[in-house]
């Protein structure tokens, strides 16, 4: 059985814009050397970013004993994650329309 994880606010609008440009006919470009070049250094960038934070939190929860604080640094650990997963895909999808528009 594979494992469920459910999509994100930013993953199910980006599913709806591609759904509606397939319905208008809006054809997707390949992408080139140097958007996938920068693209890979936005997600290299972001992954590192978020295994720094996880060693961040890891070590916190580890010497924290107070359930209370536990659940505030749970609290901003997941803000975090979804701040940086935000963040990267949003560049992400800068790089793909911004050097994708100067071949216009």
């Amino acid at each position: 059985m594979e494992d469920f994880k459910p999509k994100t606010a930013f993953e199910i609008a980006m599913e709806r814009l591609q759904k509606r440009d397939v319905e208008e006919g809006v054809k997707e470009r390949p992408l080139t050397d140097a958007q996938r070049a920068a693209i890979a250094e936005i997600r290299s960038f972001y992954k590192a970013k978020l295994a720094e934070r996880d060693v961040l939190y890891q070590s916190e929860m580890k010497r924290i004993p107070d359930p209370e604080v536990r659940l505030k640094l749970e609290d901003d650990y997941r803000h975090d994650r979804e701040r940086f997963e935000n963040e990267c895909e949003a560049k992400v999808e800068r790089a793909r329309t911004e050097q994708d528009s100067h071949h216009d």
